[in-house]
């Protein structure tokens, strides 16, 4: 898999569309929740395989550690690692700036996926868009 930090409109345009088709029509999650007001001020990432848009994600800055949202796979690509690299690009980009934490919300079916990769759950399990969700946090070392 490619990933690029979307820089043109066409690249946002195809993350939006994963996004969308995982989120939206697969999840349920209603759109005007899917996409908010933090899409202006977040980087975006897209992962191409043999040039399809297959995975998105998106980082935003809080306090003291990069956040990584809306991390999502096209059903048919999942379970290949698309995930962990585009995770991975997110951690290496946060480290880069100078933050040592990173953290997100996942949803609950994917907490020990986020395990895997060295993240903590600090948090009760909460609501958000209809769906379980936990907030973890992981270390960064570099």
């Amino acid at each position: 898999m490619n990933i690029k930090i979307v820089t043109t409109p066409t690249e946002k345009k195809q993350a939006f569309y994963v996004r969308s088709i995982v989120f939206i029509e697969e999840q349920q999650v209603p759109e005007e929740i899917e996409l908010d007001e933090y899409d202006e001020e977040a980087i975006h990432f897209i992962g191409y395989k043999e040039g399809k848009p297959i995975a998105a994600s998106r980082l935003r800055w809080i306090e003291d550690s990069g956040k990584l949202e809306r991390v999502c796979v096209i059903k048919d690509y999942r379970g290949k690692s698309y995930g962990t690299k585009i995770i991975r690009e997110m951690e290496n980009m946060i480290t880069a700036r100078g933050y040592k934490k990173s953290t997100l919300n996942a949803q609950t079916h994917a907490q020990s996926f986020y395990h895997q990769l060295g993240y903590e759950t600090v948090s009760e399990e909460f609501m958000d868009a209809g769906i379980p969700h936990v907030t973890m946090i992981k270390q960064l070392n570099k």
